[in-house]
């Protein structure tokens, strides 16, 4: 396996010597192969995963950390038009304000599961494109680390997110995600610009629902799919006076914003638990992982950091 995939790396235009030195001592690593198999699956409710990583902890190291970095998360929220708290929030909840490193090598990592069957034809692509990275000089070989899965740096971008994404903030030549504040922060708000990010709304809120609304939400979920189940399972997009005259009031009880943008609603427990109103911004969130208990908590930590 490892023999055909060198010769279609160097077709691809990866250097020889590049390939040779990438892959050597290179074997299955069994661990990654019974993690990826048998990742557990926790039932938690809502409310239980937020308080778990909403904790008065990190969000008072999330608000030293916007004090620390103010002008250069500033400078960059300019750049791209994203608002910093969302930068930091993502941060934060990702590798804990880049307290957390992980120490898995890439290349073994994801040759591993390139060479596994169950998932291939992805992690073989992320192995090229993490070639591609260390070809191009944007990283070195000796610091590519990340989580079992290839997630990597302080915002775990997979290898194909960070050619597409990552910037290099100080023009030093690399797209230092592991250790290059400017960088880090730099790739998180590009990486939401470009999936249409806005810095002149918000993400959402939470509201209140009429008791019998349950089963006319059900009525009005999108048809139109996006390749994203948790964006697939939200309401249809209406105005905020639409939902309003529906009955759809605040958490609080009052009445939703007059501006009238287009909102989702999302409950984050089916029928039993809170339910949200999510703007456009909650989509980017969602691509950069589709999942409602983290876009929900982004924005709630995102909130928190004010």
């Amino acid at each position: 396996w490892l023999a055909e995939f060198k010769r279609d790396a160097i077709a691809d235009g990866i250097s020889p010597a590049l390939v040779e030195k990438a892959f050597t001592d290179v074997a299955p690593v069994p661990r990654i192969v019974e993690r990826d198999r048998n990742q557990a699956e926790f039932v938690l409710t809502f409310d239980t995963y937020l308080s778990r990583v909403v904790t008065p902890t990190n969000v008072a190291v999330g608000r030293k950390k916007m004090a620390e970095h103010r002008e250069l998360l500033r400078a960059v929220g300019e750049k791209y038009g994203v608002q910093p708290r969302f930068i930091v929030a993502i941060w934060g909840i990702e590798t804990r304000y880049g307290a957390v490193k992980p120490t898995m090598p890439v290349i073994p990592a994801l040759a591993t599961l390139a060479w596994d069957r169950r998932r291939s034809k992805f992690f073989r692509n992320e192995l090229l494109q993490a070639l591609h990275m260390l070809d191009k000089g944007y990283a070195d070989l000796d610091k590519l680390n990340g989580s079992w899965a290839g997630a990597m740096g302080q915002p775990q971008f997979i290898p194909s997110s960070y050619m597409n994404f990552a910037q290099d903030w100080d023009g030093d030549g690399k797209r230092d995600i592991w250790d290059n504040p400017g960088d880090v922060f730099a790739s998180i708000a590009n990486y939401l610009a470009r999936h249409g990010w806005s810095d002149d709304q918000t993400w959402g809120r939470e509201v209140k629902v009429p008791e019998d609304f349950s089963s006319r939400l059900a009525l009005m979920r999108r048809t139109k799919k996006s390749g994203c189940r948790a964006i697939d399972g939200m309401s249809m997009s209406r105005g905020l006076n639409e939902w309003q005259s529906m009955g759809v009031r605040r958490a609080d009880g009052r009445d939703l914003p007059t501006r009238n943008l287009p909102g989702s609603l999302v409950q984050a427990d089916g029928e039993t638990g809170p339910v949200f109103m999510v703007y456009k911004n909650y989509h980017a969130i969602l691509r950069y992982n589709c999942a409602h208990f983290y876009g929900l908590t982004v924005g709630t930590l995102s909130d928190r950091l004010r």
